[in-house]
């Protein structure tokens, strides 16, 4: 029997990088899952975000891990999408017990420079798009009376700053305070809420030009080992990133028995970034 063994799962931004990740390592648990994630460009974004085959190749693993999934294109910025791809979920599963919000984006622009757009984006994505899980899923988690729980992926950015990331440290640290307040909401029900900290992780959010020119002001065309040299300097650890499967074992931390009294916490996977 798994840690998660009969549990059901939301998980958005689950068609690649960390949320697919996190919705493997609670499958492998024995979960079942509902994932959504966008099928086309988000316009802001310097990189290529997820896609509908990226999706598919969630949707294959977790069922090769011999456990179920129901998973549509939805954007966080529609809450209608996203209540719409959950309550089908819930009236195949019989349930909801876990909601993991873990879609965002990341356009690094000089604080004066940036468009109205991409401050506008960002804010809608990474903080409003979070309300909107919750909004869309956790009504369902109630209803079922078992208690449960919510991880809302932030960042270190929200305990520590670097140039040209003012929508995203303000967009994630606006996570911390809405996490608290939801918390305390939440605790006489016995849904716990925690927020996540991660430093630098290996995926396509990260590992793109934009990020390397964010990491290394001081050249024209960065390359991946420009980055490395200063992603180490900023984990006090000696390690350039994370891997996705460091956060998903903090996932499942939280989620499980093993968490079953933290809640209203900033649980930080930085490498030592924030010392």
């Amino acid at each position: 029997m798994g840690r998660l063994e009969g549990k059901v799962a939301f998980v958005t931004g689950a068609a690649r990088g960390q949320g697919r990740s996190h919705a493997l390592k609670l499958a492998a648990e024995g979960a079942n899952i509902i994932a959504v994630d966008v099928s086309e460009q988000v316009a802001t974004v310097p990189y290529p975000t997820a896609t509908a085959n990226d999706l598919k190749e969630t949707v294959r693993l977790v069922e090769a891990l011999d456990r179920r999934i129901i998973a549509d294109q939805a954007d966080v910025r529609d809450l209608a999408a996203l209540k719409n791809v959950v309550d089908v979920g819930v009236a195949e599963f019989g349930r909801l017990d876990i909601v993991l919000a873990n879609a965002g984006i990341s356009t690094p622009a000089p604080t004066l420079e940036m468009s109205e757009e991409t401050w506008q984006t960002m804010i809608d994505i990474n903080l409003t798009g979070v309300w909107k899980t919750v909004v869309a899923s956790v009504p369902h988690i109630q209803a079922g009376g078992r208690g449960g729980a919510v991880v809302i992926t932030s960042s270190l950015a929200a305990i520590f700053s670097n140039p040209n990331t003012a929508h995203y440290s303000a967009a994630k640290a606006g996570l911390v305070g809405f996490m608290k307040v939801l918390a305390k909401e939440l605790a006489p029900q016995s849904i716990r809420v925690n927020t996540i900290h991660p430093t630098t992780v290996a995926t396509d959010m990260i590992l793109n030009d934009p990020t390397y020119r964010l990491f290394r002001p001081d050249l024209e065309n960065p390359t991946r080992e420009d980055f490395a040299v200063a992603a180490r300097r900023l984990n006090k650890l000696p390690v350039v990133a994370t891997q996705v499967e460091d956060i998903s074992a903090a996932v499942l931390y939280l989620v499980s028995e093993d968490g079953r009294y933290v809640t209203g916490t900033t649980h930080v996977i930085d490498a030592g970034g924030a010392l």
